[in-house]
């Protein structure tokens, strides 16, 4: 009788330690920050670049927002006279509009051949601004035909635009080389990774594998640096 008493016993204190570490662990995980993640506006409205920005930051404790899923439509100003001043122009006008922290682009190609020709001017050099994809490349392509020269560097800024308004800039860049033709697909929006070779590589930005465009393109780059930045703030 007394060893059955003694089995009951210990049966409801397992089940009273079971009932309260269920509430410890439930009112644990209210705790603000807890298995919470932090909202991060990618301040674009370029599909590939908010596809490959997403890709890079995968596995942190954040949650990357489209502009457009917030209802913001208009595009910003692009008037500085650097990568850096641009992206930061975008950051702003997106962190204003959505109170979120935001992360911005911009990025362009530095083509030795025709010199002050792209670089900031990238996308809307050429074709044009309006020009689709294929069309602006068709154009780009076109154009290099007759040069002999090939080399190109790409270059990316990141700004971010923290919760508490302060700035922080990171950049990447690459070397490579102008293909005669696209060797690959690619993303909407970024219709020069089909014909853009890395130097050291075989292939063309948009036929690497992800792991492999992260650590080697110009967008990859710099979203390493902020995503070491992330790492060592989120908490």
């Amino acid at each position: 009788m007394k060893k059955g008493n003694d089995q009951s016993t210990i049966i409801g204190y397992c089940l009273v330690i079971g009932s309260w570490s269920l509430v410890i662990f439930i009112a644990w995980s209210l705790v603000p920050g807890h298995w919470s993640f932090m909202q991060l506006l990618i301040g674009t409205k370029n599909t590939g670049k908010i596809i490959e920005i997403s890709e890079a930051l995968s596995g942190l404790s954040i949650e990357c927002i489209d502009p457009r899923s917030l209802g913001i439509n208009e595009d910003p100003e692009e008037t500085g006279l650097t990568f850096t001043e641009n992206a930061l122009q975008k950051a702003h006008f997106y962190h204003e509009r959505s109170g979120l922290p935001t992360l911005a682009d911009d990025s362009g190609i530095i083509v030795e051949a025709l010199e002050k020709e792209l670089g900031i001017h990238t996308r809307r050099w050429g074709a044009g601004a309006n020009a689709s994809d294929q069309e602006w490349i068709d154009y780009f392509l076109k154009r290099m035909e007759k040069e002999r020269n090939k080399r190109a560097r790409f270059v990316c800024v990141l700004a971010y635009i923290d919760a508490t308004g302060i700035e922080h800039c990171f950049e990447g860049t690459c070397d490579g080389v102008i293909t005669e033709k696209l060797e690959a697909g690619y993303l909407p929006g970024l219709p020069i990774s089909a014909c853009f070779k890395p130097d050291g590589f075989d292939r063309v930005y948009s036929a690497m594998k992800i792991e492999q465009k992260n650590s080697t393109s110009h967008r990859g780059r710099a979203s390493n640096h902020f995503r070491t930045f992330l790492k060592q703030h989120l908490r």
